[in-house]
């Protein structure tokens, strides 16, 4: 996914395309950066966009527009070159200054997929990590292995309580939830608890 919102531009015959692409998780987000981005540019021609808002590739929740360009010239192949991409949850808005020329129907699919592919190969991204509640509880002797554990594994520490024993709820990467509940059995001599809250 995008780690932040990027803009990539280029002019093609007299035309400039201006790409913006920023994380859509949803459709609400999605639609809320094309508004802004819209109102950003609201004196061009033309403020095409499409979204995927989930893993690379997914059709299940996507969203395109032509904005006034010529039915399927923009939209689809925005969001073609977004599926066909390695990057989820993203939004993306090419804004046009129509620059004399005319593009015609050809043209128009190759600058907006363009638009988008270009913008792509200098997007920084972020890796999605999958994460899971989880409600730990230990004695406090086991705490500092667990905190060291749970910074090496990437889990977010949301809540801390401290009573006759620790308890600690965090998100843990699905991928390290095994070595979790391993590590807490032998830090406690099986006393301890790992319990999904999701």
């Amino acid at each position: 996914m995008p780690a932040r919102r990027h803009r990539a531009q280029e002019v093609i015959q007299g035309s400039r395309f201006i790409t913006t692409v920023d994380r859509a998780s949803d459709e609400e987000q999605a639609r809320a950066f094309i508004d802004e981005v819209s109102r950003e540019f609201a004196d061009a021609t033309h403020n095409c966009w499409a979204w995927v808002a989930g893993p690379p590739g997914s059709t299940a929740r996507i969203g395109m527009s032509d904005a006034g360009e010529p039915h399927g010239t923009a939209g689809r192949p925005m969001l073609d070159t977004l599926l066909h991409s390695s990057v989820g949850e993203i939004a993306a808005v090419v804004t046009r200054y129509y620059g004399g020329t005319k593009l015609g129907r050809g043209g128009l699919g190759r600058a907006y997929a363009g638009g988008v592919k270009l913008a792509l190969e200098s997007l920084p991204t972020e890796r999605m990590v999958s994460r899971r509640r989880v409600r730990i509880q230990v004695a406090y002797p086991a705490v500092d292995h667990l905190f060291r554990y749970l910074d090496e594994a990437e889990a977010i520490r949301e809540e801390e309580a401290y009573g006759a024993r620790v308890e600690i709820v965090a998100g843990v990467p699905e991928a390290r939830l095994a070595g979790l509940e391993r590590l807490v059995a032998e830090l406690t001599s099986g006393a301890g608890s790992v319990t999904l809250l999701d």
